[in-house]
């Protein structure tokens, strides 16, 4: 079923009041529960975990990912699942309150990847925890008082489809579908297993996990770990003098930091960019890292310290 919404002469012509009084003829649900307290816990849980996966690939790419589609199908199958234990399933607006939760939650990290990042590199200097709590509690505060006029005039009166809350509620309209039921525990079970797998993989990679696990408890006599580059044979190779070692401009590779690496979460990232997003970041990195870089370290503009 197709969102209802106002055509463009109804946009333009219309009051506020129209708008207001067409919004509850056709699109309040009544008392159907929204705000509960199970929708606030499960926002919350999925929240936490989906802002570290943020906090993660924005610190590798400077990107940071929406996590409202991700919590609106996670949500669906959690109380799916529990609804064939005998449990009340979600409504489609507790789902709605559910991921709004979580993509709050989610975008609460971009002050780490950004300005807080920017002014602990300018100072050299470690803020402590609470100054950055506290920094993100005003800044959140200030958020959503900023919100409330905001979307009156945007959303309300203007009628602008917000990009991701619009994606979100076509997945949700979906999903609460009887035929969208299947395709969104689908979903979910294609999203348990990409995580299982990139967990597994990171575990196994995990050089301090592996030495614990096989020197520590298993008592053996090394430990063995997946490498996440996979250029690391290569550079075993040039050490040993039995291949060239590569430089771009006179300059190390290895000093650039530039190496393909077995890190799953950013192909997902890629994937939920699209190819012009993800295409645009990777001709910035080329110019930058590959191009820019070393010709200022060459001629000693910049300088590096191992």
């Amino acid at each position: 079923m197709a969102l209802p919404h106002l055509t463009d002469n109804q946009i333009r012509d219309w009051t506020r009041e129209q708008k207001d009084r067409w919004w509850f003829q056709n699109v309040f649900r009544g008392d159907m529960p929204q705000l509960t307290l199970r929708a606030a816990a499960t926002g919350f849980l999925l929240g936490g975990v989906l802002s570290a996966t943020n906090l993660y690939v924005a610190a590798k790419t400077g990107w940071t990912l929406g996590v409202g589609l991700t919590s609106v199908i996670l949500a669906f199958a959690m109380f799916r699942i529990l609804s064939r234990l005998g449990a009340r399933d979600m409504t489609i607006l507790e789902n709605n309150c559910t991921q709004s939760i979580a993509t709050a939650a989610g975008y609460m990290t971009m002050p780490l990847t950004s300005g807080i990042a920017a002014y602990m590199w300018a100072t050299n200097a470690v803020l402590p925890w609470w100054q950055i709590m506290c920094f993100n509690v005003v800044l959140s505060s200030m958020g959503v008082l900023v919100a409330f006029p905001m979307k009156r005039r945007f959303i309300n009166d203007e009628q602008h489809p917000f990009p991701e809350g619009r994606a979100c509620g076509v997945v949700l309209d979906a999903l609460y579908e009887s035929a969208g039921a299947a395709a969104g525990m689908y979903k979910a079970r294609v999203l348990a297993a990409a995580a299982g797998i990139a967990g597994t993989i990171g575990v196994l990679s995990g050089e301090n996990i592996m030495r614990m696990v096989q020197q520590k408890w298993l008592g053996l006599a090394s430990a063995w770990h997946l490498p996440l580059s996979l250029d690391g044979w290569y550079y075993a190779l040039a050490d040993r003098g039995l291949a060239p070692l590569p430089r771009l401009a006179g300059v190390d590779l290895r000093q650039l930091a530039l190496s393909p690496s077995l890190d799953l979460a950013m192909i997902g990232a890629g994937g939920l960019m699209g190819i012009r997003t993800a295409s645009s970041l990777l001709v910035g990195a080329i110019v930058n890292f590959a191009i820019i870089v070393p010709i200022m370290i060459s001629i000693g503009f910049l300088s590096f310290t191992p």
